[in-house]
């Protein structure tokens, strides 16, 4: 089969992430070009990348044909990009936030969700650990999921997790959130370390997000958790037969037998196993609950995620395969992720609407 020929509107440091996995994966892609808005930066990634690079997005679709669009621009321009691509035709895989605000998230879902296409590059489920845990809740080894906690990411990226694993729709949300200050060490952050080991103030948002039915959020973020390795990541995952908590379960497997198990990662490259540094699949009790699909690539957790989501957006693009992340549900984790911020700015309860897009 050819390849999927994509495009990419912009040219920073995610731009970059789409662009090399495109090239490493030339089976499944086809690089075609950029756009990007200022006409020395669209020269400089024709110098990077050795393809074309225009200045708008409906001229991008008109001479490049990409089966595909990825978005990777700032929140406050995605929307009008998102909105002028599928004006122009195209099929898009938009980074996120899908836009700014939940105005912004209105007014796109007006101007495009009839269409049916956009997806949303929302990757976080799909990395290794973040997968097999999900496999492990969807096959009822904790029983019903009813509440999950999350100390890892922000925002959207946590709230996309919990509707994920609690399997919630598009009913409203009543979120009560604080943000409380300490002093924390930042040794890192995405340019490497800072060398500065003074104490600084840091901010850690708590919120409690009530899906109704019984399940339940706790999210927990400290300013820059992404990098701060003096931070760990946490995520606890409780259903009605138990529950899972990072890489342990436990669980009731028969009648008066709880069963505590581990989640463990089969990984090439250690110690006389001369295959090469790569992570193989992951395991539970036995059984295989994620095989890595690109192995032999080297990739990390993150580059997996991205990847992923690449190929099933290729393939819905083409009408051959399931929408991997519909607009509709990034809307809906943007909006929680808002609610979440206006708790803490108000002090009180705050409950989502049921918006346009939950039709």
């Amino acid at each position: 089969m050819n390849p999927v020929r994509l495009a990419i509107v912009g040219s920073g440091w995610r731009a970059a992430f789409f662009a090399r996995l495109a090239r490493l994966l030339p089976e499944q892609f086809t690089l075609v070009g950029f756009a990007a808005r200022q006409a020395s930066t669209a020269r400089a990634v024709t110098a990077q990348w050795g393809v074309p690079a225009v200045q708008s997005p409906e001229e991008l679709v008109r001479a490049l044909r990409p089966d595909l669009v990825v978005t990777s621009v700032p929140r406050s321009a995605n929307e009008a990009v998102v909105t002028a691509l599928v004006a122009a035709g195209a099929r898009v895989l938009s980074e996120t936030p899908p836009a700014s605000d939940l105005a912004g998230l209105r007014r796109l879902w007006s101007a495009v969700g009839g269409t049916q296409r956009v997806q949303v590059a929302e990757q976080y489920l799909l990395m290794p650990g973040h997968a097999a845990r999900q496999e492990i809740v969807a096959r009822g080894v904790i029983g019903k999921a009813t509440s999950v906690q999350l100390s890892s990411t922000h925002g959207y990226h946590a709230v996309s997790m919990m509707r994920g694993l609690l399997g919630v729709g598009f009913d409203p949300v009543t979120v009560q959130a604080r943000r409380f200050v300490a002093d924390l060490v930042d040794p890192l952050n995405r340019a490497g370390w800072t060398d500065d080991a003074s104490p600084k103030p840091a901010g850690t948002v708590l919120a409690t997000l009530d899906f109704g039915d019984g399940r339940s959020g706790l999210y927990d973020f400290t300013d820059n958790q992404w990098h701060n390795q003096l931070r760990l990541r946490r995520i606890l995952v409780r259903g009605s037969l138990g529950e899972l908590a990072d890489d342990t379960v436990v669980h009731l497997m028969a009648p008066r037998t709880i069963v505590t198990s581990r989640l463990t990662r089969a990984q090439l490259g250690h110690d006389l196993n001369l295959d090469g540094h790569d992570t193989e699949h992951l395991l539970f009790e036995g059984n295989v609950v994620w095989r890595n699909p690109f192995l032999g690539l080297r990739l990390m957790d993150e580059e997996i995620a991205i990847a992923a989501m690449m190929v099933a957006a290729g393939r819905w693009a083409r009408d051959e395969g399931p929408p991997p992340y519909p607009l509709a549900h990034a809307c809906q984790d943007h909006a929680i992720a808002l609610a979440i911020d206006e708790a803490v700015v108000s002090g009180r309860p705050v409950t989502t609407a049921r918006e346009v897009w939950a039709s």
